[in-house]
């Protein structure tokens, strides 16, 4: 009886790090089967964190080499992905911005800085109402980048809006087919993102998400999380960057991309090493068949103890049977357990890839 659930748990841990699921604790594990509903932040998690720019639209005056000067030399100093895509479309059209100065993050909503004697400032449209920048003209635009589910970086000059530049990243191959079997598999799924409601929809529509909470701040993903563990029970939650981190924590099991930030890793109860949402689908496959020896240990540990003690009380059994006995009995729940490396943990999608029945 003292076997049954610890060498399911090695064996299955053991297993996890094969495939490339590292598991914290055996915690983790019993949780995984139980999740109601799985939550997952969007860029660098459902997309591959590396976007590019898909239209540079000046206005005002304003000509395009001027918006991507201003944009990417205040960008140039973030880290955001979105800044890297700026910074990477200027040099593309050898466009060499200024130096930054007097650069700030303004978190969740954009960044600011001075290039030379011009004010810039780069963000979200939210960002632009706050600062009261009029973006009038620049609405059907916006309407239409949205739609098409691009991000939309507006950027102002000395206090008028120079442009609109969007931005679109890849979503994984391996996305629409994950989140297709882990909602056959009976679990709902949400996506968390900063971007609008417009633009996060479209993204979620693709992918095949069900629950879209757009416009999040990073201080609100823990917010959201709870309100989902309020509505649906328990709820786990899939990110890869810095800001994913308190949610992370906040969720029943966080689960960290491998290829994301070492603060998300040491946050999370599981890391994907491959950085691959199939690894989702394994996580819970590999919960789901440890428990299911861990119950069949048990069976086999009472069933013997059920029939030997007894036995051995009313003098039935001879004393070297009865220890014979009880070393089958854990012999038993060992070989039982390492049965658990025939299990396969493939997504079906990746199965069928591989031409595995």
């Amino acid at each position: 009886l003292g076997l049954a659930t610890p060498t399911a748990l090695m064996v299955g841990s053991g297993l996890g790090a094969e495939k490339g699921i590292l598991i914290r604790s055996g915690e983790a594990i019993q949780t995984m089967k139980d999740i109601k509903i799985i939550a997952f932040d969007k860029t660098g998690t459902l997309t591959r964190g590396r976007p590019r720019v898909t239209d540079v639209l000046a206005m005002n005056g304003f000509s395009e080499e001027e918006l991507l000067a201003g944009a990417a030399g205040v960008e140039s100093a973030s880290e955001h992905p979105l800044g890297a895509a700026l910074v990477e479309e200027a040099a593309a059209r050898s466009i060499v911005p200024g130096e930054v100065q007097e650069f700030s993050s303004l978190t969740g909503l954009g960044v600011e800085g001075r290039i030379g004697d011009q004010a810039v400032l780069v963000g979200s449209n939210r960002l632009m109402d706050m600062q009261e920048i009029v973006s009038s003209g620049a609405e059907k635009m916006l309407d239409r980048l949205e739609e098409e589910g691009k991000t939309a970086v507006l950027t102002a000059i000395d206090g008028r809006l120079a442009g609109i530049i969007a931005v679109a990243d890849t979503i994984k191959e391996e996305a629409v087919q994950a989140i297709a079997e882990l909602k056959e598999m009976g679990f709902q799924t949400a996506m968390i993102t900063g971007d609008n409601p417009v633009t996060a929809r479209a993204i979620a529509r693709h992918i095949g998400i069900d629950e879209v909470l757009a416009g999040i701040l990073p201080e609100g993903k823990v917010r959201e999380v709870e309100r989902l563990q309020r509505e649906y029970g328990l709820t786990a939650m899939v990110g890869d960057g810095i800001n994913d981190a308190p949610a992370l924590k906040q969720a029943n099991v966080g689960i960290a991309i491998g290829t994301g930030t070492d603060i998300a890793i040491e946050a999370a109860d599981i890391t994907l090493v491959r950085g691959d949402l199939g690894g989702v689908v394994s996580a819970i496959k590999l919960s789901r068949a440890t428990f299911k020896k861990i119950r069949q240990n048990y069976f086999w540990a009472w069933f013997y103890n059920g029939i030997a003690i007894p036995a051995a009380f009313f003098g039935l059994l001879h004393p070297i049977i009865g220890a014979g006995a009880m070393a089958l009995s854990s012999f038993n729940v060992v070989l039982n357990s390492l049965r658990l490396k025939k299990v396969s943990l493939e997504p079906r999608y990746r199965q069928a890839e591989h031409g595995e029945e």
